[in-house]
């Protein structure tokens, strides 16, 4: 078993960074995507050009 005690008052900063850590992870995916759509964006560019 744990060696450590349940304190209620720990609840709130543990959802607390539960909550914050979600964010950020979410945040972090969000950015990592946009900008690898804005540096490989330009690379269908030429060939839906060549379809008109």
């Amino acid at each position: 078993m744990s060696a450590s005690n349940y304190h209620p008052e720990d609840q709130k900063a543990a959802f607390t960074g539960l909550i914050v850590g979600v964010v950020a992870l979410v945040a972090i995916c969000f950015t990592v995507v946009k900008l690898t759509d804005i540096k490989y964006g330009a690379h269908d560019k030429p060939a839906a050009e060549a379809t008109k």
